[in-house]
């Protein structure tokens, strides 16, 4: 029950991403969500209790209001007649540690406009990050553990 209700979830965020929202394009986004969670039942196994869901719910919710944050900054960067940025790459201490985890990280960073998962230490410590304004590397280590990194341990760690 509660994989169908978060692939209904899904769909409908995927109606939103993709902006149709055509029984077509739902029915798409539906199936292609429950292709995915059935890709992920091992790390999904262990708790699918409705805490677990309403954490990855939360975990969505956060890379929503992300996306949507990070487009702004980015659009009010790019319209200014100057374009004052500090491109750059800091490495970001990983608090993660299973690969899954690490790759839904690094996909969510590179997801948010301005920054970019370019590359994973050899010894699984650093995730190098480069964004678009670079100017406070600690800020934005600071926003990504305290963001994304935090949910992502809340929901599956």
């Amino acid at each position: 029950m509660i994989v169908l209700a978060t692939g209904i979830v899904m769909a409908v965020i995927w109606g939103a991403v993709t902006g149709s929202g055509s029984v077509h394009n739902l029915l798409f986004g539906f199936v292609l969500s429950l292709l995915t969670l059935s890709l992920f039942r091992e790390q999904l196994a262990g708790g699918a209790s409705s805490s677990r869901t309403l954490r990855i719910l939360s975990l969505v919710i956060l890379f929503l209001v992300e996306l949507a944050k990070s487009a702004w900054r980015v659009a009010i960067l790019v319209i200014r007649p100057k374009l004052d940025v500090a491109p750059g790459i800091f490495a970001f201490p990983l608090t993660v540690t299973r690969d899954f985890e690490i790759t839904l990280l690094a996909n969510l960073i590179t997801l948010t406009p301005g920054t970019l998962s370019v590359d994973v230490s050899e010894d699984r410590k650093f995730l190098y990050v480069h964004a678009l304004d670079c100017s406070d590397p600690e800020a934005q280590k600071k926003d990504i553990a305290e963001g994304f990194e935090r949910k992502i341990l809340e929901a599956f760690g």
